[in-house]
């Protein structure tokens, strides 16, 4: 084998390395809030939002801040995945298109992520449900109420932050001056991508050591499942062919991804990160978003596969929306070629010129 194989599942950081690069250094902080009401009704008494700031915010003229940017992760990582050599390494040195001298770059543990609100954390299963409106008003009172940002320069999702980008773009269509939302579809998780997380979710409760929630141990037969399913939804087939080209390559990096994974899961936390998609179908109100959006999605992608056509439906809907689809190839990086910045830093580059004031 030549090189290490690099799936990355884009649900997660959970198959990204978080190995930060030698500069910058990132300041982690945590925002609390009391009695958080979710859009079901129930409530958190206390919201806790984990983040990371690279650079230093500032105010224009008018007081308000103005070089924010918020990166937001996929389902089942952390802010610290903006951090990776591939991502950071592209984009926040000296001269890099977001090059941290300049901007205030913004990466929050979403809700039920990280170190902020979480089962894990003692509620375990008796937590509420949170959705991705949730999630997005708990990055909004992070924002606004914890860092007193009024807007944002970009906004930059990837995975489930891409479909969070969706729901920011229509419910708050004058927050962000940029968006580039990565790995996603404005369209409710029906078909094929609905079942793998159905399968995922059913492989967690099932295993009888999940015991309603309250394991003592974690649930280790269900959590196998949850990441050969998590394998193949982030895999990228030219890359695997060419990577794992003989049984024995296969058998081995299979067992040692099911060695590295499982003991960093906890086994409430994922299935409350992936059930989270539940009330997500921005399709309906495309028309609404009016900042300038550059969408990139790619044709190796497991999770939004091109030939379903979704795409060429809503991008007629979104009004100053450029989309790229990303070539299939032999180093292609599957779901998660949204954190390999090499793939679409041109791209950024050119939204953040034709957005500039």
């Amino acid at each position: 084998m030549k090189r290490l194989l690099p799936v990355v599942c884009g649900l997660a950081a959970l198959t990204l390395s978080s190995a930060a690069i030698a500069q910058p250094a990132p300041v982690e902080r945590d925002y609390t809030a009391a009695a958080f009401t979710l859009a079901s009704g129930q409530s958190l008494p206390e919201l806790r939002m984990h983040y990371r700031t690279l650079g230093q915010a500032r105010r224009g003229v008018d007081g308000q801040i103005e070089n924010a940017v918020l990166l937001l992760h996929g389902t089942g990582g952390t802010g610290a995945q903006f951090l990776s050599p591939q991502f950071a390494g592209e984009l926040f040195g000296p001269g890099q298109p977001l090059d941290a001298a300049r901007y205030y770059i913004i990466m929050p543990d979403n809700l039920g992520h990280g170190g902020s609100s979480k089962p894990s954390d003692g509620f375990r299963a008796r937590f509420p449900e949170y959705g991705y409106a949730d999630m997005v008003e708990a990055q909004r009172r992070l924002l606004v109420d914890g860092l007193g940002v009024d807007r944002v320069r970009l906004m930059l999702g990837t995975s489930m932050g891409c479909m969070h980008i969706f729901i920011w773009a229509e419910t708050h269509p004058d927050f962000a001056g940029a968006l580039m939302p990565m790995a996603c579809q404005p369209t409710a998780i029906v078909g094929r991508n609905r079942l793998w997380r159905t399968m995922l979710k059913d492989a967690i409760r099932s295993d009888p050591a999940w015991a309603g929630g309250d394991y003592t141990t974690q649930p280790v037969e269900g959590l196998r499942t949850a990441v050969d399913l998590l394998l193949l939804a982030g895999s990228a087939p030219m890359a695997m062919q060419q990577d794992l080209a003989t049984p024995a390559a296969v058998d081995a990096w299979l067992a040692g991804q099911q060695a590295r994974r499982i003991p960093a899961l906890d086994a409430n936390d994922l299935w409350y990160q992936v059930n989270a998609s539940f009330d997500y179908d921005p399709s309906a109100g495309l028309e609404r978003i009016t900042a300038p959006m550059t969408w990139i999605n790619s044709a190796d992608d497991f999770i939004n596969p091109p030939e379903l056509g979704l795409a060429e439906q809503f991008v007629p809907r979104i009004a100053g929306v450029r989309y790229r689809l990303v070539p299939n190839s032999a180093g292609g990086k599957g779901h998660g070629t949204h954190t390999w910045a090499a793939f679409w830093k041109q791209d950024l580059i050119d939204l953040l010129a034709r957005t500039e004031d």
